[in-house]
């Protein structure tokens, strides 16, 4: 058999040239060149992670994969899937995983976009569907926040400053968030207590849990900047103030009666994250001085034991810094009244007495002269007489409040600890 053209040796066979060629040219499938209901169908059949890996093959399918996910077909199909009624035990961690490969997805299919345009289209994608925006779904088992957060934080990542100061932009206009927050603040407090309840759902499942400390000290701040100290501080209080029982904000419960260890705690901790920051540009010590005494006093002056309270989950620095400002204002029996509750909650909770003193010596060293010093320690003893009596005038009027009778008890117990570690201090150092 004559064959044309010339002959390859592969292994012991000879393949003809023509063979060879075909061998060597097999066509490539082009799925960009598929008609759109043909492309579609394959699609169909992939999941979210595998179009969002098959979006990187080529920035013509990437451009095809991006008009198949921007269809409102593809979106109530697979943007909405399981937000509310999870049917197992597992959903929220399935939701999870499908909103972060959600993220992935659109983060590979806009990557050559500017950022502006990567904005506008998450917009056109969520903007209809009410799970992701504030006061527009009831439901209560409702994941929307939760998925918009996995979404946004895989989104995003990798993106510098100047872009997240866009994406906090596009939030607060996607959402209403501004118009939202100043009816909140400037309301009576409790009144819109539905709008406050979302503020703080939204701000926390979005924005501020669970990123790195850095991530949600960013966006803390851009949600706080924009208002007046006094409002700032009620903004804190509404995103981190102690909770009823049947979720509202304690906003009386503060004022009235002494609130629990645990109910103080997270608005503590985002105090001292704001206050370990203090490089950032407008944030100063002062500023931060000035919003906690703002948070103290909302909606009224708090009940003292939870001023306290607050300042020693707080931290030795923090209620130091308090106290010394105090007392450098001229406010000693303000000072005087609040480090014998200090103590008090010291007592009572089991903190270390040590550092209730350390504090107060250090606040007895701001002074500038001996006289100073004196008359400050002065007005301390004649507040521990004063408090402890008003106590026990409370219990003996026959007030019979069992709280009220351990308080008494405890403060006579805090009195004794408290001057035995301070003598004893005075009395090493000689």
């Amino acid at each position: 058999m004559t064959v044309t053209g010339p002959a390859v040796q592969k292994g012991s066979q000879t393949l003809p040239s023509q063979d060879r060629h075909h061998h060597q040219c097999r066509p490539s499938v082009r799925f960009e060149r598929l008609p759109a209901e043909v492309f579609h169908m394959i699609l169909d059949r992939l999941s979210v992670l595998e179009i969002s890996v098959f979006s990187t093959a080529s920035k013509a399918i990437g451009n095809s994969i991006l008009g198949y996910v921007s269809s409102l077909a593809w979106r109530n199909k697979m943007i909405t899937q399981s937000i509310h009624h999870p049917t197992s035990p597992y959903a929220h961690d399935t939701n999870i995983k499908h909103y972060k490969a959600l993220g992935l997805l659109f983060k590979r299919c806009t990557l050559l976009l500017p950022t502006k345009d990567r904005l506008k289209l998450i917009s056109s994608m969520f903007s209809q569907i009410p799970c992701f925006k504030l006061e527009e779904c009831t439901a209560a088992d409702c994941l929307g926040f939760y998925g918009y957060r996995v979404f946004l934080k895989t989104m995003i990542s990798g993106w510098d400053e100047v872009e997240w100061h866009r994406v906090f932009n596009f939030l607060c206009s996607f959402t209403n968030l501004l118009p939202k927050i100043k009816m909140a603040v400037t309301g009576k407090p409790g009144v819109s207590w539905y709008l406050e309840l979302q503020l703080r759902l939204f701000c926390h499942q979005v924005l501020l849990d669970p990123w790195s400390s850095k991530d949600t000290l960013f966006w803390l701040t851009r949600i706080l900047k924009p208002w007046p100290v006094v409002l700032q501080a009620r903004l804190l209080f509404i995103l981190y103030g102690p909770l009823l029982p049947d979720s509202t904000l304690a906003w009386q419960g503060i004022v009235e009666r002494e609130m629990s260890h645990s109910a103080l705690w997270h608005l503590a901790r985002v105090i001292v994250l704001l206050y370990s920051n203090l490089d950032l540009k407008d944030w100063t010590t002062d500023t931060m001085q000035t919003i906690l005494e703002e948070l103290i006093v909302l909606p009224e002056v708090w009940h003292m034991e939870n001023v306290a309270s607050l300042l020693v989950l707080c931290g030795n620095t923090v209620c130091y810094s308090i106290l010394a400002n105090k007392a450098h204002n001229g406010q000693l029996r303000q000072v005087s009244r609040l480090i014998v509750h200090i103590i008090l909650v010291c007592e009572k909770d089991g903190y270390c007495m040590n550092s209730v003193v350390e504090m107060v010596h250090q606040v007895c060293q701001s002074f500038n002269n001996t006289s100073e010093r004196f008359a400050f320690i002065q007005r301390l003893e004649d507040m521990f007489s004063k408090v402890t009596m008003e106590v026990y005038e409370f219990v003996t009027a026959g007030n019979h409040h069992e709280d009220m009778g351990q308080t008494l008890w405890s403060l006579v117990e805090s009195s004794a600890h408290f001057h035995a570690k301070f003598l004893y201090m005075f009395l090493k150092n000689e």
